[in-house]
């Protein structure tokens, strides 16, 4: 794949650079550098409003067919946004999951009404999704879902529970996997719903992380009414559209994604006195930086491979290597900051500058923060171990694993 810029996608590029110059005032001003997976700093409801402006820009389903309001751009340009869009230090954005997972899905295994009544909202930033795969006794496993949906007369009535569901509170709706065969097992008797997050018997509760925020959920379904048009796909076979789903979920962010953790490093090195720290300590950096890179061109064979068709193992090989290198770059900043970098009450109240390890306090909770929160990479969106397991039967060609009685 040739990472060259033609003439049209420089011109591109400067289109997206102009847009963001001209709209990161005003209440977004103060957004540059901020916000991003796991930080605190800017309030969701802004977060969503930045949704909504992107949107009226035309940014938001650049992936999308013209037909449905997206700007059906090539996959080259569509790197080419959210490279530049790093590069300008654009605020992180919140996880969109109606844009990336349910717009998708609708597109592609959706009715026409569907379309017509799901695609709009989704791009023009007005309604907002969350996901519900996971169960307390179904996290990878999908496979092991519980939560039931009868069809009643004219409508599913579900009850039953979902985990970690990211941004619950703030969501419209939530796309549903529940078992709608009692007789069925594992992958079959499957179905995938569109449930509005204001229906009644939906209850609600956040859970506190330990970085203070309260971004997952507990999701409670009690005798919950929807329409039976709301499924997509047919009933029991909601296995495939759910997996389709989540081949949805990497793509074009890749090099980007990779830069800012780039921008994270440099950000981090800028602020402690390299020379002083020990010669271990300094390999350890220089590692990192090695595996930055490595990962950059890790993401630059997923995106060929994407140019190709839809990815394979590059895919879990991908999220398995940025999700572990993240996770040991949080624990090597606290062993450059110390142990007291772990502890809260270093971390001075109301923006009061204190200095730690030549560290100011706003700076040090960052990096804390940025520690506590990359534990759950490994975890979230596929454990490393079965991302292993996909890397080692679909790469390695090795036996399928044994799954037990």
């Amino acid at each position: 794949m040739d990472f060259s810029l033609t003439s049209a996608e420089k011109d591109f590029k400067d289109e997206v650079e102009t847009w963001l110059n001209e709209n990161l005032t005003g209440e977004f001003g103060d957004l540059k550098g901020k916000g991003g997976t796991g930080r605190n700093d800017i309030a969701p409801e802004l977060l969503m409003a930045w949704e909504a402006k992107l949107a009226e820009g035309g940014w938001l389903g650049i992936n999308y067919p013209t037909e449905w309001g997206g700007r059906n751009c090539t996959l080259f340009e569509q790197v080419i946004f959210y490279m530049t869009y790093v590069e300008f230090k654009a605020p992180g954005r919140i996880p969109n999951m109606g844009l990336t997972l349910a717009g998708p899905t609708i597109v592609d295994y959706g009715t026409q009404e569907q379309k017509k009544r799901f695609l709009p909202s989704i791009l023009n930033g007005t309604e907002f999704w969350c996901q519900g795969y996971s169960e307390p006794d179904a996290g990878s496993d999908l496979a092991n879902i519980r939560t039931r949906a009868e069809l009643t007369g004219d409508s599913w009535v579900i009850n039953g529970q979902k985990i970690w569901t990211s941004l619950a509170q703030f969501s419209d709706w939530c796309f549903v996997v529940c078992r709608t065969d009692s007789d069925s097992a594992r992958h079959s008797g499957l179905s995938y719903l569109l449930v509005p997050m204001s229906a009644e018997g939906i209850e609600i509760r956040p859970i506190i992380q330990i970085t203070g925020g309260d971004e997952f959920n507990e999701v409670f379904f009690n005798d919950v009414r929807i329409d039976k048009e709301l499924i997509v796909g047919e009933p029991g076979h909601g296995w495939a559209v759910a997996m389709a789903t989540l081949g949805y979920e990497r793509g074009a962010s890749t090099l980007g994604q990779q830069l800012s953790f780039r921008q994270e490093f440099e950000d981090f090195l800028a602020e402690v006195d390299i020379s002083a720290l020990p010669p271990k300590i300094r390999q350890d950096l220089a590692q990192a930086y090695e595996q930055l890179e490595i990962m950059r061109f890790n993401n630059m064979r997923i995106l060929s491979a994407m140019a190709d068709g839809v990815p394979g193992a590059e895919a879990s090989i991908a999220k398995l290597y940025w999700s572990e290198w993240h996770k040991n770059l949080g624990e090597l900043m606290m062993s450059v900051l110390g142990a007291e970098a772990l502890a809260t009450d270093n971390i001075a109240e109301n923006g009061e500058e204190l200095e730690k390890n030549g560290l100011k306090s706003t700076i040090l909770s960052k990096w804390q923060e940025t520690f506590l929160y990359s534990r759950a990479h490994t975890i979230y969106a596929g454990t490393s171990e079965i991302q292993r397991t996909i890397i080692g039967e679909k790469a390695l060609g090795l036996p399928r694993e044994s799954k037990g009685k």
